[in-house]
């Protein structure tokens, strides 16, 4: 288990990097004016409905925790400990691949966007590989974690039908119709439920190999 100096700090860096990119993000977000909601609290709380900003929150809470204590055993630590590390790749992924090359920001919205978008990502998914928690993930935990992005996308088109508003374009109905933003969420499942066998496929691996390493006497 990730019980040495190196992983708590790592932990705790990737705690504060969350926090500093989403205290950013709010005080830039709460600034903006025009747009659809007319009110500093509205737009700030509407954040919640990205999905970079619930990534974030995940990869910000339980690297806290690891940081705190990294033996956590328990069935909901690490559904959402694999929510996180697969949400977070997620993000920066369709991040690069949809949304960075359609938009230009500067000063302070560019420190929160590179944070939250490429900074975090980094850090999270690293800090798993190099640091675990190393355990087995059976198909439970797997099957589990996809609760979370199947809710939230739910939730948004229900809402965006609702108040008429979508964090993303290409889940935008109103301008894009529902066949492509079908095809988008299917594009993205595909990618969650990669991602997922992968980390499962690999965290297996790392676990035999971190094993093995255990019960090899020092020279």
């Amino acid at each position: 288990m990730p019980t040495s100096t190196p992983a708590r700090a790592w932990f705790a860096l990737t705690a504060v990097t969350v926090l500093a990119g989403l205290v950013l993000q709010i005080v830039v977000t709460a600034g903006v004016t025009g747009g659809r909601f007319d009110s500093a609290g509205a737009r700030v709380l509407n954040l919640l409905c990205f999905f970079t900003i619930q990534s974030n929150l995940l990869v910000g809470a339980t690297s806290v925790l690891l940081a705190v204590r990294p033996d956590r055993p328990s069935t909901v630590f690490r559904t959402l400990r694999l929510d996180a590390v697969l949400a977070i790749a997620v993000t920066g992924v369709v991040f690069r691949v949809a949304i960075a090359p359609h938009q230009q920001l500067t000063g302070a919205a560019a420190v929160a966007d590179f944070l939250l978008h490429t900074v975090s990502p980094v850090l999270c998914v690293l800090g798993w590989l190099l640091f675990g928690p190393r355990s087995p993930l059976p198909r439970r935990i797997v099957g589990l974690a996809m609760v979370f992005p199947l809710c939230w996308l739910a939730f948004t088109l229900v809402r965006g039908a609702l108040v008429d508003f979508y964090p993303y374009t290409f889940l935008d109905v109103t301008e894009l119709g529902y066949a492509p933003v079908v095809g988008s969420c299917v594009l993205v499942a595909v990618l969650f439920l990669a991602l997922a066998g992968g980390a499962a496929v690999l965290d297996r691996r790392l676990a035999r190999r971190s094993a093995v390493a255990a019960t090899v006497p020092n020279a």
